[in-house]
Protein backbone atom coordinates (compact mmCIF):
# COMPACT_ATOMS: atom_id res chain seq x y z
CA UNK A 1 0.00 0.00 0.00
CA UNK A 2 2.84 2.43 0.73
CA UNK A 3 4.62 1.24 -2.39
CA UNK A 4 1.62 2.78 -4.52
CA UNK A 5 1.20 5.85 -2.53
CA UNK A 6 4.53 7.15 -3.40
CA UNK A 7 4.32 7.35 -7.48
CA UNK A 8 0.55 8.61 -6.27
CA UNK A 9 2.05 11.92 -4.90
CA UNK A 10 5.30 12.36 -7.20
CA UNK A 11 2.44 12.83 -10.21
CA UNK A 12 0.36 15.27 -7.79
CA UNK A 13 3.93 17.77 -6.87
CA UNK A 14 4.80 16.89 -10.87
CA UNK A 15 1.55 18.67 -11.47
CA UNK A 16 1.14 21.34 -8.73
CA UNK A 17 4.96 22.23 -11.65
CA UNK A 18 3.15 22.22 -13.89
CA UNK A 19 0.58 24.80 -13.50
CA UNK A 20 3.35 27.25 -11.44
CA UNK A 21 3.14 30.46 -13.87
CA UNK A 22 6.06 30.25 -16.29
CA UNK A 23 7.24 33.98 -15.59
CA UNK A 24 7.22 33.29 -11.22
CA UNK A 25 10.74 31.69 -12.31
CA UNK A 26 13.05 35.22 -13.48
CA UNK A 27 11.00 36.86 -10.23
CA UNK A 28 12.03 34.81 -7.77
CA UNK A 29 15.65 34.56 -9.42
CA UNK A 30 15.52 39.00 -9.10
CA UNK A 31 14.49 38.27 -5.72
CA UNK A 32 17.29 35.54 -4.88
CA UNK A 33 19.86 38.10 -6.68
CA UNK A 34 18.55 41.24 -4.52
CA UNK A 35 18.93 39.47 -1.36
CA UNK A 36 22.45 38.18 -1.86
CA UNK A 37 23.33 41.82 -2.86
CA UNK A 38 21.53 43.44 -0.12
CA UNK A 39 23.06 40.95 2.26
CA UNK A 40 27.37 41.49 0.81
CA UNK A 41 26.36 45.10 0.39
CA UNK A 42 25.82 45.45 4.20
CA UNK A 43 28.53 43.20 4.77
CA UNK A 44 30.89 45.10 3.06
CA UNK A 45 29.59 48.42 4.95
CA UNK A 46 30.50 46.13 7.97
CA UNK A 47 33.70 45.36 6.73
CA UNK A 48 34.73 48.65 5.97
CA UNK A 49 33.30 50.23 8.98
CA UNK A 50 35.65 47.51 11.33
CA UNK A 51 38.55 48.13 9.01
CA UNK A 52 37.85 52.24 10.06
CA UNK A 53 38.00 51.71 13.87
CA UNK A 54 40.48 49.48 13.50
CA UNK A 55 42.70 52.43 12.46
CA UNK A 56 41.66 55.01 14.80
CA UNK A 57 42.69 52.76 17.31
CA UNK A 58 45.78 52.36 16.34
CA UNK A 59 46.41 55.88 15.63
CA UNK A 60 45.24 56.39 19.48
CA UNK A 61 47.83 53.70 20.72
CA UNK A 62 50.21 55.83 19.42
CA UNK A 63 48.99 59.57 20.23
CA UNK A 64 46.15 60.99 21.36
CA UNK A 65 45.20 63.50 19.30
CA UNK A 66 46.24 61.89 15.57
CA UNK A 67 46.49 64.80 12.56
CA UNK A 68 44.62 64.89 9.58
CA UNK A 69 44.92 66.27 5.87
CA UNK A 70 42.20 66.60 3.75
CA UNK A 71 42.02 62.71 2.39
CA UNK A 72 41.87 61.56 5.92
CA UNK A 73 39.08 63.44 7.12
CA UNK A 74 37.05 62.91 4.36
CA UNK A 75 37.76 59.37 4.79
CA UNK A 76 37.26 58.91 8.66
CA UNK A 77 35.26 61.98 9.77
CA UNK A 78 32.88 62.96 6.77
CA UNK A 79 32.27 59.57 4.54
CA UNK A 80 29.93 56.82 6.36
CA UNK A 81 29.48 54.58 7.64
CA UNK A 82 30.38 56.07 11.28
CA UNK A 83 29.55 54.47 14.97
CA UNK A 84 31.82 56.58 16.18
CA UNK A 85 32.20 60.52 17.71
CA UNK A 86 35.31 62.18 16.43
CA UNK A 87 35.95 65.75 18.15
CA UNK A 88 38.38 67.78 15.71
CA UNK A 89 40.48 71.09 16.71
CA UNK A 90 41.02 73.33 13.39
CA UNK A 91 43.65 74.86 14.18
CA UNK A 92 46.89 76.80 12.81
CA UNK A 93 50.06 76.34 14.72
CA UNK A 94 52.80 76.86 11.97
CA UNK A 95 55.32 79.16 13.06
CA UNK A 96 54.59 81.35 10.36
CA UNK A 97 50.95 81.67 11.55
CA UNK A 98 51.92 83.36 14.77
CA UNK A 99 49.08 82.50 16.19
CA UNK A 100 49.61 81.82 20.24
CA UNK A 101 46.02 81.25 20.49
CA UNK A 102 46.34 78.33 18.72
CA UNK A 103 49.03 77.30 20.68
CA UNK A 104 47.40 77.67 24.06
CA UNK A 105 44.47 75.75 23.40
CA UNK A 106 46.51 72.81 21.85
CA UNK A 107 47.91 72.38 25.01
CA UNK A 108 44.52 72.35 26.77
CA UNK A 109 43.70 69.81 23.69
CA UNK A 110 46.36 67.27 24.89
CA UNK A 111 45.41 67.75 28.27
CA UNK A 112 41.80 66.78 27.63
CA UNK A 113 42.87 63.88 24.89
CA UNK A 114 45.79 62.26 27.06
CA UNK A 115 43.04 62.39 30.13
CA UNK A 116 40.54 60.63 27.55
CA UNK A 117 42.90 57.75 26.04
CA UNK A 118 43.97 56.86 29.51
CA UNK A 119 41.17 56.57 31.62
CA UNK A 120 40.06 53.20 32.87
CA UNK A 121 36.20 54.70 30.37
CA UNK A 122 38.37 54.91 26.93
CA UNK A 123 36.47 52.94 24.50
CA UNK A 124 36.19 53.28 20.33
CA UNK A 125 33.14 55.78 20.72
CA UNK A 126 35.29 58.86 20.46
CA UNK A 127 38.38 60.02 18.99
CA UNK A 128 40.31 63.25 18.75
CA UNK A 129 41.92 64.39 15.55
CA UNK A 130 43.02 68.03 14.51
CA UNK A 131 43.23 69.59 10.75
CA UNK A 132 45.96 72.56 10.64
CA UNK A 133 45.41 74.85 8.36
CA UNK A 134 49.05 74.19 6.44
CA UNK A 135 48.11 70.58 5.66
CA UNK A 136 44.45 70.95 5.47
CA UNK A 137 43.29 74.04 3.34
CA UNK A 138 40.54 72.40 1.52
CA UNK A 139 38.92 71.11 4.83
CA UNK A 140 38.62 74.86 5.93
CA UNK A 141 37.40 75.54 2.56
CA UNK A 142 34.88 73.02 2.47
CA UNK A 143 33.32 74.03 6.01
CA UNK A 144 33.61 77.75 5.42
CA UNK A 145 35.87 78.01 8.21
CA UNK A 146 37.92 81.74 8.41
CA UNK A 147 39.21 81.56 12.28
CA UNK A 148 40.81 79.15 13.90
CA UNK A 149 41.25 77.76 17.04
CA UNK A 150 37.75 76.09 16.29
CA UNK A 151 36.79 72.59 17.84
CA UNK A 152 33.72 70.97 16.71
CA UNK A 153 31.39 67.79 17.55
CA UNK A 154 31.37 65.34 14.44
CA UNK A 155 28.26 62.85 15.72
CA UNK A 156 28.24 59.14 14.54
CA UNK A 157 24.79 60.06 13.14
CA UNK A 158 23.66 62.83 10.89
CA UNK A 159 25.20 66.00 10.53
CA UNK A 160 26.82 68.71 13.01
CA UNK A 161 24.28 71.06 14.35
CA UNK A 162 24.80 74.56 15.41
CA UNK A 163 25.53 73.42 19.00
CA UNK A 164 28.28 70.22 18.13
CA UNK A 165 30.50 73.81 17.43
CA UNK A 166 32.20 74.78 21.08
CA UNK A 167 31.74 78.09 21.83
CA UNK A 168 35.20 79.16 22.20
CA UNK A 169 34.96 82.98 22.64
CA UNK A 170 32.25 82.92 25.36
CA UNK A 171 33.47 79.74 27.46
CA UNK A 172 37.47 80.15 26.38
CA UNK A 173 39.37 76.42 25.66
CA UNK A 174 40.06 75.26 29.58
CA UNK A 175 40.16 71.34 29.28
CA UNK A 176 37.51 71.32 31.57
CA UNK A 177 34.86 73.41 29.83
CA UNK A 178 35.85 71.11 26.71
CA UNK A 179 35.12 68.07 28.99
CA UNK A 180 31.86 69.43 30.07
CA UNK A 181 30.42 70.24 26.45
CA UNK A 182 31.82 66.57 24.76
CA UNK A 183 29.57 65.29 28.21
CA UNK A 184 26.64 67.51 26.77
CA UNK A 185 27.17 66.49 22.94
CA UNK A 186 28.18 62.87 23.35
CA UNK A 187 27.34 62.09 27.23
CA UNK A 188 30.74 60.77 27.34
CA UNK A 189 32.40 61.79 30.72
CA UNK A 190 36.28 62.69 30.98
CA UNK A 191 37.56 63.24 33.80
CA UNK A 192 40.62 65.91 33.42
CA UNK A 193 44.04 65.37 34.83
CA UNK A 194 46.28 67.53 34.58
CA UNK A 195 49.91 67.52 34.88
CA UNK A 196 51.58 67.91 38.13
CA UNK A 197 52.75 71.78 38.21
CA UNK A 198 55.21 72.98 40.92
CA UNK A 199 55.38 76.60 39.97
CA UNK A 200 52.83 77.73 42.28
CA UNK A 201 54.11 75.88 45.20
CA UNK A 202 58.16 77.05 44.03
CA UNK A 203 56.61 80.37 43.89
CA UNK A 204 54.79 80.35 47.69
CA UNK A 205 58.08 78.92 48.87
CA UNK A 206 60.09 81.90 47.77
CA UNK A 207 57.07 84.23 49.21
CA UNK A 208 56.96 82.50 52.26
CA UNK A 209 61.31 82.86 52.17
CA UNK A 210 61.41 86.08 51.21
CA UNK A 211 58.85 87.56 53.99
CA UNK A 212 60.59 85.27 56.65
CA UNK A 213 63.86 86.54 55.87
CA UNK A 214 62.86 90.67 55.90
CA UNK A 215 60.68 89.54 59.26
CA UNK A 216 64.32 88.27 60.63
CA UNK A 217 66.59 91.05 59.29
CA UNK A 218 63.32 93.34 60.77
CA UNK A 219 63.30 92.03 64.04
CA UNK A 220 64.51 94.34 66.24
CA UNK A 221 62.06 96.67 64.52
CA UNK A 222 59.11 95.55 63.62
CA UNK A 223 57.18 98.68 63.19
CA UNK A 224 56.28 98.65 59.35
CA UNK A 225 54.18 95.52 59.76
CA UNK A 226 51.46 98.24 61.50
CA UNK A 227 52.01 100.29 58.40
CA UNK A 228 48.66 101.54 57.15
CA UNK A 229 49.74 102.90 53.81
CA UNK A 230 51.91 99.22 53.30
CA UNK A 231 48.41 97.49 53.89
CA UNK A 232 46.59 99.53 51.70
CA UNK A 233 48.14 99.07 49.06
CA UNK A 234 48.37 95.49 49.25
CA UNK A 235 44.74 96.01 49.45
CA UNK A 236 44.44 97.82 46.51
CA UNK A 237 46.27 95.45 44.61
CA UNK A 238 43.85 92.76 46.23
CA UNK A 239 41.06 94.84 44.72
CA UNK A 240 42.67 95.64 41.03
CA UNK A 241 42.99 91.94 40.29
CA UNK A 242 39.54 91.13 41.50
CA UNK A 243 37.52 93.74 39.61
CA UNK A 244 39.63 93.56 36.53
CA UNK A 245 38.25 89.59 35.96
CA UNK A 246 41.50 87.90 37.05
CA UNK A 247 39.27 85.37 38.18
CA UNK A 248 37.00 84.98 35.51
CA UNK A 249 40.20 84.19 33.62
CA UNK A 250 41.70 81.72 35.86
CA UNK A 251 38.15 80.04 35.79
CA UNK A 252 37.64 79.94 31.56
CA UNK A 253 41.09 80.76 30.41
CA UNK A 254 40.57 82.97 27.78
CA UNK A 255 42.96 83.58 25.05
CA UNK A 256 45.46 86.55 25.50
CA UNK A 257 44.12 88.27 22.10
CA UNK A 258 42.05 87.67 19.16
CA UNK A 259 44.17 87.92 15.88
CA UNK A 260 41.87 88.36 12.73
CA UNK A 261 43.38 85.82 10.17
CA UNK A 262 42.15 87.95 7.34
CA UNK A 263 43.73 91.25 7.88
CA UNK A 264 46.03 90.18 11.07
CA UNK A 265 44.86 92.81 13.67
CA UNK A 266 45.11 91.99 16.89
CA UNK A 267 42.21 92.77 19.31
CA UNK A 268 42.97 92.93 22.90
CA UNK A 269 39.15 94.22 23.57
CA UNK A 270 36.24 91.16 23.30
CA UNK A 271 33.02 92.50 21.22
CA UNK A 272 30.73 90.94 23.99
CA UNK A 273 29.89 92.10 26.98
CA UNK A 274 29.98 87.82 27.94
CA UNK A 275 33.43 87.34 27.38
CA UNK A 276 36.62 88.87 27.77
CA UNK A 277 40.58 88.45 26.79
CA UNK A 278 43.08 88.52 29.15
CA UNK A 279 44.60 91.59 27.92
CA UNK A 280 41.55 93.49 28.31
CA UNK A 281 41.51 92.56 32.02
CA UNK A 282 45.62 93.77 32.22
CA UNK A 283 43.99 96.83 30.57
CA UNK A 284 41.14 97.06 33.02
CA UNK A 285 43.50 97.06 35.88
CA UNK A 286 45.70 99.62 34.96
CA UNK A 287 42.62 101.67 34.22
CA UNK A 288 41.38 101.56 37.83
CA UNK A 289 45.18 102.26 39.17
CA UNK A 290 44.87 105.51 37.69
CA UNK A 291 41.55 106.51 38.43
CA UNK A 292 42.01 105.42 41.91
CA UNK A 293 45.82 107.56 41.71
CA UNK A 294 44.13 110.16 40.84
CA UNK A 295 40.81 110.25 43.42
CA UNK A 296 43.99 109.89 45.93
CA UNK A 297 45.80 113.22 45.06
CA UNK A 298 42.04 115.00 44.80
CA UNK A 299 41.66 113.83 48.27
CA UNK A 300 45.18 114.71 49.30
CA UNK A 301 45.53 118.36 46.93
CA UNK A 302 41.67 119.45 49.66
CA UNK A 303 42.95 117.51 53.12
CA UNK A 304 46.95 118.61 52.99
CA UNK A 305 47.80 122.00 54.39
CA UNK A 306 51.13 123.02 52.11
CA UNK A 307 51.50 125.35 49.68
CA UNK A 308 48.20 126.35 48.06
CA UNK A 309 50.08 126.52 44.57
CA UNK A 310 51.46 123.01 44.97
CA UNK A 311 47.73 122.27 46.45
CA UNK A 312 46.64 123.26 43.00
CA UNK A 313 48.68 121.62 40.67
CA UNK A 314 48.08 118.09 42.88
CA UNK A 315 44.32 118.93 42.11
CA UNK A 316 44.34 119.57 38.43
CA UNK A 317 46.95 116.28 38.07
CA UNK A 318 44.82 114.01 40.20
CA UNK A 319 41.65 116.04 38.14
CA UNK A 320 43.14 115.18 34.65
CA UNK A 321 43.87 111.24 35.93
CA UNK A 322 40.32 110.56 37.05
CA UNK A 323 38.37 112.48 33.56
CA UNK A 324 41.14 111.09 31.18
CA UNK A 325 41.55 107.27 32.57
CA UNK A 326 37.53 107.32 33.66
CA UNK A 327 36.49 108.45 29.73
CA UNK A 328 38.94 105.19 28.69
CA UNK A 329 37.16 102.91 30.84
CA UNK A 330 33.84 104.54 29.72
CA UNK A 331 34.65 104.08 26.00
CA UNK A 332 35.52 100.17 26.77
CA UNK A 333 32.05 99.93 28.54
CA UNK A 334 30.25 101.33 25.04
CA UNK A 335 32.19 99.03 23.09
CA UNK A 336 31.19 96.21 25.20
CA UNK A 337 27.56 97.10 26.11
CA UNK A 338 26.12 98.47 22.70
CA UNK A 339 22.80 98.98 24.42
CA UNK A 340 23.32 100.70 27.29
CA UNK A 341 21.15 104.15 27.69
CA UNK A 342 24.14 106.17 27.96
CA UNK A 343 22.15 109.69 27.51
CA UNK A 344 19.55 108.38 30.21
CA UNK A 345 22.74 107.74 32.84
CA UNK A 346 24.14 111.16 31.87
CA UNK A 347 21.24 113.28 32.45
CA UNK A 348 20.62 110.90 35.96
CA UNK A 349 23.83 112.24 36.80
CA UNK A 350 23.51 115.69 36.17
Amino acid sequence: MGARAAPSRRRQAGRRLRYLPTGSFPFLLLLLLLCIQLGGGQKKKENLLAEKVEQLMEWSSRRSIFRMNGDKFRKFVKAPPRNYSMIVMFTALQPQRQCSVCRQANEEYQILANSWRYSSAFCNKLFFGMVDYDEGTDVFQQLNMNSAPTFMHFPSKGRPKRADTFDLQRIGFAAEQLAKWIADRTDVHIRVFRPPNYSGTIALALLVSLVGGLLYLRRNNLEFIYNKTGWAMVSLCIVFAMTSGQMWNHIRGPPYAHKNPHNGQVSYIHGSSQAQFVAESHIILVLNAAITMGMVLLNEAATSKGDVGKRRIICLVGLGLVVFFFSFLLSIFRSKYHGYPYRTSFFLLK
